[in-house]
């Protein structure tokens, strides 16, 4: 409620020059972006649903419930969806809502390409990404400019057969987070069945939640402070959620209590995600490992910061990167931490990208075309260089003369520089204005995004001075006087 309050208008941006809620949320209550979209999705959809509304806040649904049955339990038949959730699983609600959805409906799955690059062809590659990078903008994702790659292909090599199949492993794609198969479902309702919902394990104790004015009009100040109170209380919940869910994971209790899987136990009991739960399980091993990182997370490491580091390899790269971490933000750390990776990937000659399944079909049917017009035993590799060399003979002959501005944005390497700020850039600006003299070299400019340029600076939310991109100073939000 509090994260939907502070969404409204320009509160955010009032608050402390946050151009999103999902930033504010990474930064300061240490909260992944993903828990925050799901977190404003379900107060979004609760406000237009008010008994399952009622349900949620009287601890009598689990939020996990919650979110499987909002796309479905709207209008007049929220009633019945609410008195289903009631009295199913959670497995069998997501049947259900299976059942009634549109089955043209996308979904959220996930795919990570794997191939090898030898620097040859790596270089074309790259060539190829940085001209999508031109189409779609500094800030585009690697994932979006090879979409960009296989459109452009596709567009004068159509391929008339399986064209939204999904992408094969021998194309060096594998799923990430798969539904469970239907074994393991069939499994999960046999047990569900004779447990009696597990009928023997002691009832889950409801836990109302408190009105405390978060969803009603109110100061950004104030709402962000109260934020920040239970985003503390969340902080700790974790650690404990970790440690224990460590335990049970690998003790396999989650079995002798009569679920199929850790996931089966995550959603039914906990009524939590098992990604969510995992996350923290994950990250408690790792601290075990790493007793440097262990450390400064005693010593206040935010969350996100640790999960980031957690995935470095030695102690040694911990402890190397901590310095860094402390003076940076948290979306600074990750692109600095790909950054790394890439150039680790680039030395071990391998490309890895994650891309939403979408994503995934289309670049596997530009993998079927590029096969049907040059040569049915091309790999994958060589599949993806004729993607490039193609997308280069079209744009390149096309490419302007880069102007200041993009010049600009070249340095900043197409993102807004506002601490915090995981949008891309779309405009230069003056740090001192030209109205007072400031002129256009490149020291006196710095890349933004629209609501921070539009919006932050001159609606005097943000102030900055300084020579980019290293030497600002800057002062962001609405001042407490002007309150």
């Amino acid at each position: 409620d509090g994260l939907l309050a502070l969404s409204v208008g320009d509160r955010a941006m009032r608050l402390g020059g946050w151009s999103s809620v999902k930033d504010y949320g990474r930064e300061r209550l240490d909260l992944q972006d993903r828990t925050v979209q799901n977190l404003l999705r379900l107060a979004r959809g609760l406000r237009t649903r008010p008994l399952l509304r009622a349900a949620v806040r009287s601890g009598e649904l689990s939020i996990r419930k919650a979110e499987v049955i909002l796309p479905v339990a709207y209008g007049d038949a929220e009633a019945r969806w609410v008195a289903l959730a009631r009295d199913e699983t959670v497995r069998a609600l997501e049947v259900r809502v299976r059942e009634s959805a549109d089955p043209d409906a996308g979904d959220d799955a996930w795919h990570e390409l794997r191939v090898p690059l030898p620097p040859e062809r790596r270089a074309v590659v790259d060539e190829a990404l940085a001209l999508a990078g031109d189409q779609l903008g500094r800030g585009s994702t690697r994932a979006q400019r090879l979409e960009a790659l296989a459109q452009e292909y596709l567009g004068g090599h159509p391929v008339d057969a399986g064209d939204g199949d999904l992408p094969a492993s021998r194309d060096g794609f594998r799923a990430l987070g798969e539904r469970p198969g239907a074994r393991l479902e069939a499994l999960e309702a046999q047990l569900e069945r004779e447990t009696e919902r597990w009928g023997y394990l002691d009832e889950v104790q409801r836990v109302p939640a408190v009105e405390d004015g978060l969803s009603e009009e109110g100061v950004p100040r104030r709402i962000g402070a109260r934020l920040e109170e239970l985003a503390t209380l969340r902080k700790g919940w974790d650690r404990q959620l970790g440690y224990f869910a460590l335990i049970l994971q690998r003790s396999r209790l989650w079995s002798l209590l009569g679920f199929a899987s850790f996931a089966h136990y995550c959603k039914e009991r906990l009524g939590l995600s098992k990604r969510a739960v995992e996350q923290r399980a994950a990250l408690e091993r790792r601290l075990w490992e790493l007793p440097v990182l262990r450390r400064a997370v005693e010593e206040g490491l935010p969350y996100e910061k640790a999960r980031l580091l957690s995935r470095l390899e030695t102690p040694a790269d911990v402890e190397a990167w901590l310095p860094r971490a402390a003076t940076m933000t948290v979306i600074a750390l990750r692109r600095a931490l790909e950054a790394a990776d890439d150039a680790q990937m680039r030395s071990r000659r391998v490309l890895v990208v994650r891309m939403p399944s979408r994503t995934a079909a289309l670049l596997a049917a530009a993998f079927r075309a590029v096969r049907e017009a040059e040569g049915p035993l091309l790999s994958p590799s060589e599949c993806l260089e004729r993607l490039a060399r193609h997308f280069i003979a079209v744009w390149k002959p096309r490419r302007r003369r880069r102007t200041r501005s993009q010049a600009v944005r070249d340095r900043d390497l197409g993102w807004c520089i506002v601490p915090g700020c995981s949008r891309p850039a779309a405009d230069s600006h003056h740090i001192l204005f030209r109205s007072r003299g400031g002129g256009d070299e490149l020291p006196n400019q710095g890349s933004l995004c629209k609501p921070h340029h539009l919006r932050g600076v001159h609606q005097g939310y943000i102030h900055v001075w300084g020579r980019a991109p290293d030497g600002l100073t800057w002062e962001l939000g609405e001042r407490v006087s002007a309150e």
